[in-house]
């Protein structure tokens, strides 16, 4: 599965690197993983990243941003939330390109008022005001970044990175092995900055092989959102050339596994699908193709509607008539040919079957 969600009532640091090790992210009270990211009606591969700590290197970096920031004083400390961090974290989500948590109450404990994870936090005063702040989680040999924001005010002290840097050298200090700066974005330039940190020491998540490798292996071309629609595009005109229309969909509904309510349904979670049958029963969605990138196979499967929407407004390219789950997996194959031949002869049959 592409998206998936826990909510663990007590957790061990043992457990929580063992999650982090499978590119797993805790926001509130859930640890969730996913793959793939909506960013304004736009679709984009998620690629997690870990730092090994356990290399030394000398980042330059790091006391360029202490010489530029030498007259604030840094606190270490388990974490809190008051009323001066909530206004700091209100104040910075106005003045990023992205959405952020309702507020840093949401973002750290969401409806609970407990919090099972192990959480610190970093302040950054300038005399008696702060003016950032970091959080970060550690498990036994294991910490990861889970947010921090700044005073917009002081942007071009790069706070931001600066406090990641700090967690950084937290970690180290206390000889943990890994830290997991959360992911980037390929073709989403809000997260680069990530791969400039520690990038020597720096790996990603690699979706087929579930194994971290060094950054520089990372391939643009070879991001699974990218993979996908470059293999259903070929898909797409392969039976176009023997007279199939289709119609490729980004699905709307694609992180529908780690919402709350739908949690446990195991539903259908790829981004982009091909259809080229149409539809003819409102419980069942006939038959579409996926392109597998772990597998690296193609699948036509049949999947069921969950939940039909009573007043379709879909944005263009998307599909969002129907909440999906999988009803029967079909046939699977390697090549675009194999699969359009199996398509072409199933929908000459039923148009022989109906004339």
């Amino acid at each position: 599965m592409f998206a998936q969600v826990h909510y663990p009532e007590s957790l061990l640091p043992e457990e929580l690197d063992e999650y982090l090790a499978e590119g797993w992210f805790r926001n509130g009270q859930r640890i969730f993983t996913t793959n793939f990211l909506n960013f304004d009606h736009k679709l984009y591969s998620a690629i997690w990243l870990r730092i090994d700590l356990k290399k030394h290197t000398v980042d330059k970096n790091i006391a360029r941003l202490k010489k530029l920031n030498t007259d604030f004083t840094i606190c270490i400390q388990k974490a809190s939330i008051t009323p001066e961090k909530e206004s700091l974290f209100q104040k910075y989500k106005l003045s990023v390109p992205f959405s952020a948590a309702q507020s840093l109450q949401t973002l750290l404990f969401g409806d609970s008022k407990s919090d099972v994870f192990p959480t610190y936090e970093i302040l950054i005063y300038d005399q008696e005001k702060i003016i950032a702040v970091g959080y970060f989680d550690l498990g036994l040999k294991s910490a990861a970044g889970i947010t921090s924001f700044y005073d917009p005010d002081y942007k071009k002290n790069s706070l931001g990175k600066y406090l990641i840097y700090l967690k950084i050298e937290y970690c180290k200090l206390h000889k943990y092995d890994f830290f997991y700066p959360g992911y980037f974005a390929p073709n989403y330039p809000a997260f680069d900055y990530k791969l400039e940190i520690e990038k020597g020491n720096l790996s990603f998540l690699r979706i087929e092989t579930s194994t971290w490798d060094p950054i520089e292996t990372f391939r643009i071309e070879e991001n699974p959102f990218q993979l996908m629609c470059d293999r259903l595009a070929e898909m797409d005109a392969a039976l176009l050339a023997n007279g199939i229309a289709c119609n490729i969909s980004k699905y709307t509904f694609f992180e529908a596994n780690i919402i709350p309510n739908l949690r446990g349904l195991n539903l259908f979670d790829f981004p982009i699908f091909l259809r080229c049958f149409e539809q003819m029963d409102q419980a069942v969605v006939n038959p579409l193709i996926v392109y597998d990138v772990i597998y690296k196979c193609f699948h036509l499967i049949e999947c069921k509607s969950v939940w039909k929407a009573d007043d379709v407004d879909e944005e263009p390219g998307f599909y969002s008539a129907h909440l999906l789950k999988l009803n029967k997996h079909i046939c699977s194959t390697k090549t675009v040919d194999e699969m359009a031949s199996i398509v072409t002869k199933a929908l000459q049959a039923k148009t022989n079957s109906n004339s």
